[in-house]
């Protein structure tokens, strides 16, 4: 991934809370004819940032087309959104001003194994179930269905996993604008009313915020 360093995520708990917040991940490999084959799953990344565990239908013939260690991508998109120049203060300063895209991503670099043995995949599922259910108030357990039922669903599905050997992290909020540029941008954004812009917006906010009390003088 191309990373000015302006927009680098470099705090590995910035990276791993974004990680977290999104909760999948598009996992990328190459079939053995060279076609890229691209896959939108839930995912839950180790604490110690080694593996990623996902699983996906025995229906996708995706899984069939990985060999053990098949290099892979996993691409944990956030929110994005288009950024009108005419939210710049520059546009009534000189003009010199052109529309971008905004966004956050982390890629994962590594390889992927495919688990077809049903106790890992129970694991597997049952980590991602409760990682997810946690938060609630009456969190759901994959115990709470019936034993018969859960071993069919299980059986439709086949496990991944992902050794994680390089990460690359960029948000691309206007970092390289000065501060009355991206100011107009969050506004901007939040007039436009959509919840993807709301997002892209608070993420701009809080980095504009963080860097207020350096910028000052």
């Amino acid at each position: 991934m191309y990373v000015p360093h302006f927009n680098a995520m470099d705090d590995p708990a910035e990276i791993r809370d974004f990680v977290a917040a999104v909760g999948s991940a598009e996992i990328v490999t190459v079939g053995p004819d060279g076609t890229p084959l691209a896959t939108l799953l839930p995912v839950l990344w180790s604490d110690d940032g080694g593996t990623v565990v996902a699983h996906m239908a025995r229906a996708n013939q995706h899984w069939r087309a990985i060999t053990p260690a098949s290099r892979a991508l996993a691409v944990v998109a956030g929110a994005q959104a288009y950024v009108s120049p005419a939210w710049y203060a520059a546009k009534a300063e000189h003009g010199r001003v052109v529309p971008t895209w905004n966004y956050s991503a982390v890629h994962l670099v590594g390889t992927v194994t495919v688990h077809d043995d049903p106790e890992w995949v129970r694991r597997a599922v049952t980590r991602l179930t409760d990682r997810h259910e946690l938060p609630r108030d009456e969190p759901w357990s994959v115990t709470d269905a019936p034993a018969t039922y859960i071993d069919k669903q299980l059986r439709a599905i086949v496990g991944l996993e992902m050794t994680v050997e390089r990460v690359e992290a960029k948000a691309k909020l206007s970092q390289n604008r000065s501060e009355a540029d991206r100011t107009g941008v969050v506004a901007g954004l939040r007039r436009e009313g959509r919840e993807r812009d709301a997002q892209v917006a608070d993420a701009m906010a809080r980095r504009l915020g963080a860097r207020r009390p350096q910028d000052v003088g």
